[in-house]
């Protein structure tokens, strides 16, 4: 599977220790990424009720460094994972190609992966490259890289 850009994001809520939750995040992060390759930003908003919340996201846009971090996040996945996600596929996969993975914040600042969809997780978006740029080329591509 070949992907234009990889965006990882997550909230920092403000009962949570930031660099515990950056760390989550790096677990997602091949270390073999360069550091310029990963742009970090950090915005601090307010949630629902006011509380202070910040949004943390990661880019990923260079075509070697999105190869790396996919190879990496398939590299993460157990099996039940996979299951999980080709069930799921058609809601994990929207109309502009974009795939969504979500997992469980605390696992991975143990460095473990484990999909989940609760609230409190790292969202990873792969924007895809498919040929035609349809839903059902992405997930075609998505099942490929998967079952490979």
């Amino acid at each position: 599977m070949q992907a234009h850009h990889v965006r990882i994001s997550t909230f920092i809520h403000a009962t949570e220790d930031e660099d515990k939750v950056l760390e989550a995040l790096s677990t997602f992060i091949p270390g073999e990424i360069d550091d310029e390759d990963v742009n970090f930003e950090v915005v601090s908003t307010e949630g629902y009720f006011g509380n202070p919340i910040k949004v943390v996201t990661a880019e990923i846009k260079r075509s070697k460094a999105v190869r790396a971090f996919l190879k990496h996040l398939k590299s993460l996945l157990t099996e039940d994972d996979v299951d999980y996600i080709l069930e799921h596929l058609d809601e994990k996969v929207d109309e502009d190609g974009t795939l969504y993975i979500r997992f469980d914040k605390q696992k991975a600042y143990l460095g473990e992966a484990e999909v989940a969809e609760g609230e409190d997780v790292i969202k990873v978006m792969v924007k895809v490259k498919a040929f035609p740029m349809r839903k059902e080329s992405v997930v075609k591509a998505v099942e490929e890289w998967l079952a490979g």
